[in-house]
């Protein structure tokens, strides 16, 4: 469904074409559709129809009766997930809209409902002995498939806690941090800030840090500052209960360390993401304290203040970028790549799969939402029309690829752990930037663009282990006690500097920027994901450049495992493995690369 869009608070009111919007119709056809209430009633009596056929009885199940338990449990997944999925992107359209965000609500408060009666398979599962397990798998081929679900149920083992306790937070959850969430969701998504006597949502304002206008983007930045200020008792207290919350459950899990539950979701071992965290931290002088340097001087400043830290170059074009235009730039780097990856990312623009303008009281940022296996992935955006959200839509068309081609794997095998899924996600980018930069025509455009891809990288890596670092310290100082703002104001400004670099000074009220990002709240530790993500694909994109024969094909596999394989397992065809600390050192090589090359310019 293709509707033109005009996006109010686009810079100078200006549109950028036929913007698209969700048709979430293969979902259902509406919140009152008959097949969604068929659904609802067909989930309610096979949960209990599968609690009473298997609850007591998995350890006795010889293996073809472990396997229709497996498809039984997967069928419930799927239908959940829809429903869920059909309520959750209706409300991240417009969080600000009361009705749906009671719909979502409400049908959150049924799958919680319904689906208690499940809480006894993985407790079950992980009181068989593992030598009978294995033995099930060994009979029949078919349930050794699903090996690895039963690897990440087992994981959790030496955490679970009584059947009652499981039950009872499962049974509270949705008035635990989901609604927390909720709260901080809702109250991100109705701020408003006053530039010029107009009012602009978040995502508008955030962008003026990107204005070529040196004024506009302080004007940004300070009534950013004002307006987190304004509200910061709030966010502090949504992240004091949080924190307080998990640290609750991970005492009574005996889980060793914050950071532990994160680890075993994604199934990396803490030695590995120590390795990642303890390279790029190391890297901080070699990486962006030497680019933030260079930026100082080619801006012509004395000291970078905060809004200058994403500011275009001087010799940058300041024009924007059309949404066809966007299109073709992404699909000519991805079809150079593969005929069949562009042929994969066809359908997001053809079919409604996308939703790009920014809208009042839609949620800020970009995803690309897999749903479920039976339907497609949907991508969010908030375009407007910068190079950066070029690489945006690159980056979200990346995830959406991995989705379709991990989705044959099934509900229970499809997704992959956070730290792989960034993977196709920063190809996709990588592809799309030396699309661009190959078809350079001068060195001011070849400076613009390189400049343009480390400050992303230096986004994706350094920000992200600094936010890494931030959480480890917020969640470690919590358990000392209630944290006033300040406390986390002080927490936040401990790695910014030591981050960004000496090139920066820090204006008075940047110490409450922590409050809006979105993962802090909704997914503890995710974003050394992302920093993962991009040094994986850096030594993968070497291996790419160096005419590693059948690359394309290797690629493509890799990405149709979906989460059906380890770390090691899938980099292995490749030659690389993430467990030696000397792999993040091949991906950081290539950011330090980038710079030597902008620091040759300027001889």
């Amino acid at each position: 469904m293709q509707t033109p869009v005009f996006d109010a608070n686009a810079p100078h009111g200006q549109d950028f074409g036929d913007l698209p919007e969700w048709d979430l119709t293969d979902l259902y056809p509406a919140e009152d559709a008959p097949e969604l209430t068929r659904d609802l009633d067909w989930l309610e009596t096979a949960c209990a129809d599968f609690a009473a056929t298997y609850e007591g009885k998995l350890a006795d199940l010889d293996a073809a009766g472990m396997l229709g338990c497996v498809h039984a449990y997967e069928k419930i997944d799927g239908v959940a997930g829809r429903i869920m999925s059909f309520a959750g992107l209706r409300y991240y359209q417009n969080t600000t809209d009361p009705h749906r965000a009671k719909f979502m609500s409400d049908m959150q408060d049924k799958i919680t409902t319904f689906t208690t009666p499940l809480v006894f398979f993985s407790l079950e599962i992980n009181r068989i002995p593992d030598a009978d397990l294995e033995a099930l798998f060994t009979a029949n081929g078919d349930l050794a498939r699903y090996e690895p679900v039963f690897a990440r149920l087992r994981a959790m083992r030496p955490h679970q806690l009584s059947d009652e306790l499981e039950r009872f937070l499962h049974d509270q959850s949705t008035v635990g941090a989901a609604a927390w969430n909720r709260l901080f969701d809702e109250t991100i998504a109705g701020l408003t800030f006053e530039i010029d006597g107009e009012d602009l949502g978040i995502e508008a304002t955030l962008n003026l840090l990107t204005d070529p206008d040196r004024a506009r983007r302080e004007m940004g930045a300070r009534e950013l500052a004002r307006v987190f200020g304004k509200n910061i008792a709030l966010f502090a207290r949504v992240h004091n209960t949080l924190a307080k919350e998990k640290e609750i459950e991970d005492r009574w899990r005996k889980m060793p360390t914050p950071q532990t539950g994160r680890h075993l979701a994604n199934h990396v071992e803490p030695e590995v993401v120590e390795a990642l965290r303890n390279a790029v931290v190391a890297a901080y002088p070699r990486l962006s304290h030497r680019y933030y340097e260079l930026k100082r001087k080619w801006l012509g400043l004395d000291t970078l203040e905060v809004w200058d830290r994403n500011a275009p170059l001087p010799l940058e074009d300041p024009k924007t970028v059309g949404w066809d235009r966007a299109r073709e730039m992404v699909m000519d780097a991805y079809a150079d790549f593969s005929p069949e990856m562009a042929d994969l990312t066809t359908p997001f623009f053809e079919k409604g799969w996308i939703d790009a303008g920014v809208k009042p009281g839609k949620a800020p940022g970009a995803f690309a939402h897999p749903t479920v296996t039976d339907v497609h992935p949907y991508v969010m955006l908030n375009y407007l029309g910068k190079p950066r959200d070029v690489m945006t839509l690159a980056h979200e068309l990346g995830h959406g690829v991995h989705q379709v081609l991990a989705a044959d794997q099934g509900e229970l095998l499809a997704s992959t752990p956070l730290t792989l899924a960034e993977t196709a996600s920063v190809f996709g980018e990588m592809l799309t930037f030396r699309k661009l930069l190959a078809s350079a025509q001068t060195k001011a455009e070849r400076k613009v663009l390189l400049a343009g891809k480390v400050e992303d990288m230096i986004n994706t890596v350094v920000r992200q282990i600094a936010f890494y670092d931030f959480e480890c310290k917020l969640h470690e100082a919590r358990r000392g006690g209630e944290l006033t703002p300040d406390d986390i104001n002080a927490l936040w400004m401990s790695v910014q500097g030591e981050s960004l670099g000496p090139a920066f000074s820090f204006m008075d009220g940047y110490e409450t920027f922590w409050a809006y990002v979105p993962h802090f709240v909704h997914s503890p530790f995710y974003v050394y994901a992302y920093a993962f993500g991009d040094g994986l694909v850096n030594a993968l994109y070497a291996v790419y450049e160096e005419g590693s024969p059948g690359f394309q094909e290797k690629y493509f596999e890799m990405l149709k495992a979906g989460g059906s394989k380890h770390h090691k397992e899938l980099l292995a065809p490749f030659g690389l493995d993430a467990s030696d600390p000397a792999f993040w050192d091949k991906g950081l090589s290539m950011i330090e690369g980038f710079i030597d090359e902008l620091e040759a310019m300027e001889d």
